[in-house]
């Protein structure tokens, strides 16, 4: 006979499984440890240290951004303006570099231009009722063509008396590690604990959730929002600031088309597209699985035009099952 002791044991492994199996981010992850198993078998290159150090670290500029596109999914809303709000960033940080500025300063200005960016978006948004489809598709265009207006169109390669620093903290590793990927864990945790634990994280998933009942419950809805989209620019700037220290120059071309790959990884994730749920972890899974299938093409000789068709399937699967789960509950 069964004791009372062996069915309290199997209840409690069939509901912890069932809260697994629950969580979006659990097949995320699932679904990257088979990809990369199923490369590592077929093919000889991918579980190289050159290879994985690269897959890392391309991942690693998508993620970051990912995780304040996650806030911004979460709260309800849309950016479509972080690969215009990177290049700003980044051409912001070479101009004043080129010009003779140190690094420290010229970064400041850089991320205050982001912000800048991110503030006009839940300005508009928040106060003026505007769609965020409709705003920041318009800061996408209007952004990048700040970018060129600032750096007369032209590439930029050299950064005054701080261009190795930039060089080192962009395109440099540490213990076998890129150092973007650093940046990316300590904002990661940040984020994480700061939606965790903090009324600002709660009021996001409260605005996503029912803005009309969390207004209701005396939320300032709107200075949040502002201050949503500022965090997502944020993210987008940083990530402006790595990118060009690891690529050693900036062009206007720099973060074009990068919104629909980290939109992709906030969905893939498990962020809600009608709000009130993502996390960062999710953000960073669905990221590294999006880099793993962009790798897989390449090592298996596929033409990179597949790559938006597999990214767009991903993204339909992903709030397909997103939708499937929630008709469940």
């Amino acid at each position: 006979m069964t004791s009372l002791d062996d069915l309290i044991g199997r209840t409690e492994h069939k509901s912890l499984f069932a809260r697994l199996t629950s969580v979006p981010v659990f097949w995320v992850i699932l679904a990257a440890l088979a990809a990369c198993i199923a490369l590592t078998l077929l093919t000889d290159t991918f579980a190289t240290q050159r290879n994985l150090f690269n897959v890392l670290r391309n991942f690693t500029f998508v993620a970051i951004i990912a995780i304040g596109m996650t806030v911004v999914i979460a709260s309800g809303g849309i950016d479509l303006s972080v690969g215009s709000t990177v290049v700003l960033s980044a051409m912001v940080l070479s101009v004043l570099m080129s010009g003779g500025w140190s690094f420290a300063f010229a970064a400041i200005v850089a991320l205050t231009a982001a912000l800048a960016v991110g503030a006009f978006n839940g300005a508009l948004i928040a106060y003026a009722g505007m769609p965020p489809f409709v705003v920041t598709l318009g800061t996408l265009s209007g952004a990048r063509s700040l970018a060129m207006v600032l750096s007369d169109n032209k590439m930029i390669w050299e950064f005054g008396p701080d261009h190795d620093l930039l060089l080192w903290l962009g395109g440099g590793s540490t213990l076998g590690l890129p150092h973007p990927t650093f940046v990316l864990a300590v904002l990661g945790i940040a984020a994480a604990l700061i939606l965790r634990w903090t009324r600002w994280g709660q009021y996001v998933y409260a605005i996503g959730g029912n803005e009309q009942a969390a207004i209701l419950t005396g939320i300032a809805v709107k200075r949040r929002k502002v201050t949503i989209y500022m965090f997502s620019a944020l993210t987008a700037g940083i990530t402006g600031v790595l990118m060009t220290g690891w690529l050693g120059s900036v062009t206007t071309n720099l973060g074009q088309s990068m919104e629909l790959a980290v939109i992709a990884a906030a969905v893939i994730g498990g962020a809600n597209l009608a709000g009130g749920e993502g996390t960062p972890l999710g953000a960073a899974v669905g990221a590294l699985l999006i880099e793993v299938i962009r790798n897989s093409l390449i090592l298996l000789g596929i033409s990179t035009f597949w790559q938006g068709m597999f990214i767009g399937t991903f993204i339909i699967v992903a709030v397909a099952f997103d939708r499937f789960r929630n008709a469940r509950t």
